[in-house]
């Protein structure tokens, strides 16, 4: 601490300025959910908000999507890196490209605005959200059958929305002409403005009334009480060498390494395919989220993240492959991929780590898209829904019926209501699929039944993983579901399918999608039992 501060700063002021930045997060979530076009945000929130210190590194997070969270500081880093000698008051970026910035795939959008107080950068508000159609092949952008990101849509770079608080209308206007959806994403694109905006009101709010100097101290002790929670979990872990390989759907083997010391958690994920010229792909920020995720789970579950908390983690990944995406890979369902790294690193620790964690899940984002126009309103949508699935179970209980993935935090499911009438879908069910019985152990939860009739012409693409590799399982119980979708033609006829996209649907075809039960686990034997 500087001796300036010694009067100013304090525990107590320390926990008022990381409450106020925990606002500042929340409240850019609050006004994203209330603004938005699209019910993939305001009712799934498929969204995540945060602030960054001036170097992108992560302050403050709001609710919504951990895996997008762990975008932001990312994104910034690069806006810093390319744009931070001629930052203006008033700049806002935005960027969608997974090699640029963007991380996850283009239909994932980040807003970021820095934020200028005494005529400097002393913060960053991002956002980033789904869109529905970014343009491409097919509506709703996710293409199965695409060899290269530029059939994916349109590719934003981190570039200025506003100058120095003045709108380039050129890049609104690209956006635009670039989309299926241009109302929805216009809406979509000011409510995250707005959010950015929001947040930085109370950001130089509170930078007038402690100084920088003061928040930058407090910033950087958030950072140390990460870090120290951090290795604090970190000590609980055996040390050691890790290793598991697991075979996908597509009979390919990933493999991983996990070196647990002292003061680092190493994931070395070289040796994995190549990426495959299908949409199939992460980037490695992509990949780094992941990795992200099972160290917070094991380490530090509870407090909010910042930069501090993953400060011990280090990630090692070898470019080209289905980890670290080469330049031009297409990454459209670039969510598989990085739920199933998750699931593979989650299962080598369960089995290092017996009943710190649960069996395996459905582990799918099972990502749904039907576009199409409204029967009755005959404006253009794009249903944009994931789905929910089975948890595993622990040797203390059973699995969680219908959660959606360990990636998505605090999203919900569309309401039917919502569905039917913003997209002219019916909804003909919605319900729980059948719960296994293991005898000799916990079971693993329930996953969903959905079934979707269209009732005027529409577009489906689909994309899920554990289709036939099924959910792995504890202390040799037998294994959990695996998940299916089939398209019930009204003709009678009956199609399967796992990636695709582009498939024509006729009213009064349906569509049933039967995610995963998650994995069993053996009961814990208790003393006097």
């Amino acid at each position: 601490m500087s001796a300036g501060l010694k009067n100013t700063f304090d525990p107590f002021t320390l926990s008022v300025i990381q409450s106020a930045l925990d606002s500042a997060a929340e409240e850019m979530f609050t006004v994203l959910r209330k603004t938005a076009m699209s019910p993939i945000i305001y009712e799934v929130l498929d969204v995540g908000t945060g602030v960054t210190d001036a170097k992108g590194r992560l302050v403050s997070s709001g609710a919504g999507i951990p895996t997008f969270v762990g975008v932001l500081d990312k994104a910034v880093k690069v806006i810093v890196e390319r744009h931070g000698d001629s930052l203006k008051a008033g700049d806002i970026f935005i960027a969608n490209d997974p090699n640029h910035g963007g991380v996850t795939h283009l239909n994932d959008v980040v807003i970021a605005k820095p934020v200028f107080f005494d005529d400097q950068c002393v913060a960053w508000t991002a956002s980033i959200a789904h869109w529905g159609d970014i343009g491409g092949k097919v509506p709703g952008s996710i293409a199965s059958d695409v060899t290269e990101i530029f059939a994916e849509g349109l590719r934003l770079p981190p570039v200025r929305l506003f100058s120095a608080g003045n709108r380039n209308a050129a890049v609104f206007d690209i956006i635009e002409v670039n989309s299926r959806l241009p109302d929805f994403v216009k809406g979509d694109l000011w409510a995250q403005v707005a959010a950015s905006n929001r947040a930085e009101v109370q950001l130089l709010s509170l930078f007038d009334k402690y100084g920088a100097a003061t928040v930058n101290e407090a910033i950087s002790e958030a950072f140390n009480s990460g870090r120290s929670r951090a290795l604090a979990g970190l000590a609980t872990l055996p040390q050691g060498e890790f290793s598991i390989e697991e075979e996908q759907d597509n009979g390919k083997l990933w493999r991983a390494t996990i070196t647990i010391t002292s003061d680092a958690f190493i994931v070395d994920l070289t040796g994995n395919p190549k990426d495959d010229g299908g949409p199939y792909n992460t980037s490695r920020d992509g990949a780094v989220i992941a990795c992200q995720m099972i160290f917070k789970a094991l380490c530090d579950p509870e407090p909010v993240a910042n930069f501090g908390s993953f400060s011990p983690l280090k990630v090692i990944t070898e470019e080209g492959t289905v980890f670290h995406a080469g330049a031009t890979a297409p990454q459209g369902f670039y969510f598989e991929n990085r739920i199933r790294l998750l699931d593979m690193l989650w299962q080598c620790m369960a089995k290092v780590c017996p009943g710190r964690l649960p069996a395996g899940s459905f582990a799918s984002i099972f990502g749904t898209v039907i576009s199409g126009i409204h029967p009755d309103t005959k404006r253009k949508f794009a249903m944009v829904e994931p789905q929910m699935g089975g948890w595993g179970a622990t040797n203390e209980r059973d699995g969680i019926d219908a959660m959606f993935s360990t990636n998505h935090g605090n999203t919900f499911n569309c309401p039917v209501e919502i569905c039917e009438a913003r997209y002219g879908l019916d909804v003909v069910h919605k319900q729980l699929g059948e719960k296994p019985r293991n005898q000799t152990g916990f079971n693993g939860g329930a996953g969903v039944s959905v079934m979707y009739e269209a009732r005027a012409p529409a577009s489906l693409s689909v994309g899920y993983t554990r289709a036939k590799v099924p959910v792995w399982s504890l202390n040799n119980q037998p294994p959990g579901g695996i998940n299916s979708m089939t398209i019930q033609r009204s003709s009678g006829e009956q199609e399967y399918h796992q990636f695709a996209s582009g498939i024509t649907l006729e009213a009064g075809d349906r569509v049933l999608i039967e995610t995963a039960s998650g994995g069993s686990a053996k009961r814990a034997i208790r003393e006097g039992r």
